[in-house]
């Protein structure tokens, strides 16, 4: 079970393997390392999460996006899982390909476009970067393999969620022997996975109980002693999030990782709070911050 500040404490660990990989493959001599930022001041460290990687300046859930997340020391990168029609693992926030992609232009003919409805063959013809800038364009929606394959060496956390698992019966499973076919990213303090949907997260508990588990939400806090029975974060949204309700969740041995923050005045009063990480989608201005 997870124990605060256990979660920063591994991830620290963990960028001990991957901190000179880092630097050779992305070199960034005025940034600290991972592991100096979190052990540089005496009160807890808070881990600095990039929201679908570097999302303030590349496209998120690409690994261009990833990329340049390790360059910002970012301590762990989340991303967004869905499924496609034969059952490949790809990365996408929506349900639909539309927005962060050129599937309209691709495929005319089948609105409304949903990731479940195309084959990973389709979904390497789109585009996944020009909608965000003409410097990213054919950048491709990548599989989760091709992600844990290419950050292995390049980021010392993993921040993992299962989109609508609904739409995607099984999908838990695959996740799964995904991650068992990739195995560093199983040692300590390098993966959280988290949804939204806590039936999917008890049922992906029971698969693979050695990963932690987060809880996209804020449930009521009658209901914390429960979900600690599974679960290893509760990670709320930021807005209404009080110190009461960090230090309740703290207080059933689980750890707290809040979203969205891209303003520093936020998250500093975030940290004041206690809380175990900040999710940003800009993740070279919230080291500023959680280093301090």
């Amino acid at each position: 079970m997870f124990r605060r500040p256990g979660l920063v404490t591994r991830i620290a660990l963990a960028a001990l393997t991957v901190t000179a990989a880092v630097a050779a493959a992305v070199p960034s001599p005025a940034a600290p390392t991972i592991s100096a930022a979190l052990t540089a001041s005496a009160a807890p460290a808070v881990a600095d999460v990039a929201h679908r990687g570097a999302s303030a300046y590349a496209p998120e859930n690409t690994v261009a996006a990833f990329e340049l997340a390790a360059r910002q020391r970012a301590d762990m990168f989340e991303l967004d899982v869905q499924e496609t029609a034969d059952h490949k693992l790809v990365l996408m926030h929506d349900t639909t390909l539309a927005r962060t992609t050129d599937v309209e232009k691709v495929f005319p003919d089948r609105t409304p476009w949903r990731v479940g409805d195309f084959t990973l063959a389709e979904i390497r013809r789109l585009d996944a970067g020009s909608w965000f800038s003409v410097d990213y364009r054919d950048e491709p929606v990548p599989t989760l393999g091709e992600v844990l394959d290419a950050m292995a060496d390049k980021a010392p956390g993993l921040l993992l969620e299962v989109k609508e698992p609904r739409l995607y019966p099984g999908v838990e499973a695959r996740v799964a022997d995904e991650l068992r076919d990739h195995p560093s990213w199983l040692s300590p303090g390098r993966l959280v996975v988290q949804s939204f949907d806590w039936n999917s997260m008890r049922t992906f508990h029971r698969l693979m109980p050695e990963v932690p588990i987060g809880l996209l939400g804020t449930p009521p806090i009658a209901d914390l002693p429960k979900l600690a029975e599974y679960a290893d974060l509760i990670n709320p949204p930021y807005g209404g999030l009080t110190r009461d309700y960090v230090r309740r969740v703290h207080s059933h041995g689980m750890g707290v990782l809040t979203w969205t923050v891209n303003d520093t005045a936020v998250a500093r009063r975030l940290v004041s709070y206690g809380v175990d990480g900040i999710i940003t989608n800009r993740p070279d201005a919230m080291r500023q911050v959680v280093s301090r």
